[in-house]
This record gives C-alpha cells, structure tokens and sequence, in this order.
C-alpha cells in the first residue's frame, strides 16, 4: 500500500491546511514553521497562503519543478497510479481541491487520497533545475 496516514496539524485539524501539511511532511519541518514560511512568504507577495499560485511558487523558490498531467478520464493520473511509478523522490500533487505530499513512492494524508485525480505535480530537484 502506497499510503500512509499523516497529520501534522498541532491542533488535530484536517480539514483547509493540506498546503501546509504537505510541505511540512516533504520539507520535514514542524507544520508551524511551514505555516509562518507560507504565510510570510504570502505577505511579501500580496497573496493569501492557500492560494494555488502562491504556494507553488514558494515551492519553485526552495527547490521544486512543477509539471503538469492530464486530469481528464480516462486519461487521468491518480495518487496512487504516480505513488506506484516514483518510488523515489520527493512530490507534492496537487487535485483540483486538495493537496498531497509524496516520498519515495508513499503517499501521507489524513485520508486515502489514491483514487483522486491529479492535475500538476512539484517535484523537489537541484537548484539549477529549476524552472523559473
């Protein structure tokens, strides 16, 4: 099985945080710290931290490459599909509501996201890698 239960939220909550609960678990860090990097990374760009726009290029400014999938079935990708065919590396999925860390090939939430649909994925590479 490709997942595993996850949540960092000191407070139990599980619902309208998975932006930070991703990058908590893919950066390893306390999901306070990632909260106060996203929301002061939102206040230096006029951006609200669950924006999709502003997350992802506070992923782009610590090292992560976005690329996008088809999120049309059949052509569709799941959680689970990806989870199965990368079992290396560091992922954050994004669905058209939800947001998911993955590493090396398990896939962390609150729920079992496999079967949702991914529309763009960041993967974590080398800073000159990245996509400006």
């Amino acid at each position: 099985m490709a997942y595993m239960y996850y949540n960092s939220n000191p407070f139990g909550k599980i619902v309208g945080d998975c932006v930070i609960r991703a990058i908590s678990k893919a950066e390893d860090m306390p999901w306070l710290k990632a909260y106060t990097e996203l929301a002061m990374f939102g206040m230096e760009n006029g951006d609200i931290p669950s924006s999709n726009s502003l997350w992802g290029k506070y992923l782009r400014s610590i090292g992560y490459k976005v690329f996008p999938l088809p999120n049309d079935c059949p052509d569709c990708y799941t959680v689970e599909q990806f989870a199965n065919e990368h079992s290396k590396g560091t992922y954050i999925l994004a669905t058209g509501s939800h947001v998911i860390p993955l590493i090396d090939g398990i896939f962390y939430d609150t729920w079992n996201s496999g079967s949702e649909p991914i529309s763009y994925y960041f993967e974590r590479v080398k800073n000159n890698d990245l996509q400006s």
